[in-house]
């Protein structure tokens, strides 16, 4: 599972007002309710687990990236959200730097194979330089996108 097969331009905030990683994966999580990917009603459930996984250990991976994640239910396919922020968010990253692209995603439950594979495509993807670089210098959602999915025909 690509990135680009589980963003669209409404998945994407080109301004995170969040300023530490709890609102960050609340920020994300709203807007995975606003694009309907997330019953309204499941967003308490889906962002106490988001918050129980985080509490284990940030996913705050160095580079300025954040990639929060959690295993549930309450959703039917692979869904995720991609914050960005230019003032940083303090997600206790293991090299102690603010994050400036957040990576939210969910899995299904019990998909322990396409979770690992996910996660494992995203990091990859965002540990490149250039990469990270073009998305924090782009100027809007949809070019966002556009840099994503050119990576991923790569």
């Amino acid at each position: 599972m690509d990135l680009g097969d589980i963003l669209t331009t409404d998945q994407i905030i080109t301004e995170l007002r969040a300023t530490n990683r709890w609102e960050a994966i609340d920020e994300l999580i709203q807007t995975l309710v606003g694009t309907g990917m997330i019953k309204p009603e499941h967003r308490d459930a889906i962002a106490a687990v988001v918050k129980k996984r985080e509490s284990s250990m940030s996913t705050g991976i160095g580079f300025g990236i954040g990639i929060p994640h959690a295993s549930t239910d309450l959703i039917v396919g692979v869904v995720g959200a991609l914050g960005r922020s230019k003032q940083g968010v303090n997600f206790d990253a293991l090299d102690n730097q603010p994050v400036s692209l957040v990576m939210l995603f969910l899995v299904p439950q019990g998909q322990f194979q396409k979770h690992l594979h996910t996660l494992a495509n995203i990091a990859k993807l965002l540990h490149k330089a250039e990469f990270r670089q073009a998305l924090e210098e782009a100027p809007d959602a949809e070019a966002m996108l556009d840099i994503i999915k050119d990576q991923g025909r790569k």
